[in-house]
Formats: structure tokens, C-alpha cells, sequence
């Protein structure tokens, strides 16, 4: 079962590899204005893991520049964007209703997600991640297409083959939603 995955310790620790790496390419390319990029993560208390490795997961990858002080945050594979679940966590819960299914009643249950929570979740899916870029530019390559009113549910069904391969590709495909939109100081200004 793909709710198992949060319990992996093995998978879990993909997961942050992969983190490392987005942050290492993020690392690489350093900063618009040419300044070096040094590390400063951010605190998180991330819940949907274990609590026995919680803490290899408390700190979202992030670099600050030496010159002009911007925040660069890499993609992730492990958050989704802001929120304090982990990622796969958030995909799994709101892939179907919890009251429809005794599994994703006790996933829900079991990590502690509030129905106001669980509500919003499924608002987003349905209302904010059609609009998104990713999905505007990558949703005709479903075949059939993706009702959005069946997301994530649907979209987990697309990534095939064994399921922690599956979700793997999954997050890693959600990757650009877990950053925002970098906007230009001339921007901020108008």
C-alpha cells in the first residue's frame, strides 16, 4: 500500500538525497546578482513522518546570497510548498475522500489531520493546482486527460510501476509547486 511509504525509513531517506541534489543544482547555479550562495534552511516541524527520523527532516534546504541577501529556496521533493506535512503525506490523504475509504479514514486519523485541513487540501487540489504552470503545461500529456475535479487521486493512477518508483516520479514531477514564484524587486515596487 502507497500509505505504508511514510512509515519507509529507505524511502524517506530518497527523498531527502533527492532534496540534497535539488539544493546542490539550486547551489550551483548561485545567485542573479553573482554572489556566493550559503547555506541557511529553514526550520521545520514536519508531520506524516515517523518520529523516530522527524528530526532528519526538520529543516527545509534553503540558501541565503552573501551579496545582495536574497532567499534561495530549491525545489523539494519532501514539502509541499508551505505546509507542514510532508509532502507525500498531503498526496495520499487528499487523493481520495477519507469517509470514503476505511484506508484513508485511518491515514487521516493516524497522522493527526484535521477536516479543516484535509478540506483545504482538497480545495487546492481542485481550485489552485489547475492554475498552476506546472499543470497548464504539462496536463494535455495525460491521455486520457486528468478530471480536475479527481486530483490527486487520478494523478497518482497515471504514475505507473511499482509504487514507491510511482510517487517517487509523482513528487518529482510537483517539484516546481514547492517554490513560489521569484519576483523581481522592480515588481515588488509597482
Amino acid at each position: 500500500m502507497c500509505h505504508a511509504l511514510l512509515d519507509d525509513r529507505n524511502f524517506l531517506a530518497l527523498l531527502l538525497r533527492i532534496d540534497h541534489e535539488l539544493a546542490a543544482q539550486k547551489r550551483a547555479e548561485g545567485c542573479r546578482c553573482g554572489g556566493t550562495l550559503h547555506r541557511a534552511d529553514y526550520p521545520r516541524k514536519p508531520r506524516g513522518c515517523p518520529a523516530r527520523i522527524r528530526p532528519e527532516h526538520s529543516s527545509r534546504l534553503s540558501f541565503c546570497c552573501s551579496v545582495c541577501r536574497e532567499r534561495s529556496t530549491p525545489m523539494s521533493v519532501r514539502f509541499l510548498g508551505r505546509r507542514v506535512y510532508l509532502g507525500l503525506a498531503v498526496v495520499l490523504v487528499s487523493a481520495k475522500p477519507a469517509e470514503a475509504t476505511a484506508v484513508g479514514a485511518r491515514l487521516g486519523l493516524a497522522l493527526g489531520v484535521a477536516r479543516r485541513t484535509l478540506t483545504r487540501w482538497r480545495q487546492w487540489w481542485r481550485e489552485q493546482f489547475p492554475q498552476t504552470a506546472l499543470w497548464r503545461a504539462t496536463c494535455a500529456r495525460f491521455m486520457p486527460p486528468v478530471p480536475e475535479q479527481q486530483l490527486p487521486g487520478e494523478l497518482i493512477q497515471r504514475f505507473t510501476g511499482p509504487r514507491h518508483e510511482a510517487l517517487t516520479r509523482l513528487l518529482v514531477w510537483l517539484c516546481p509547486v514547492t517554490v513560489g514564484r521569484r519576483i523581481d524587486r522592480s515588481e515588488r515596487l509597482r
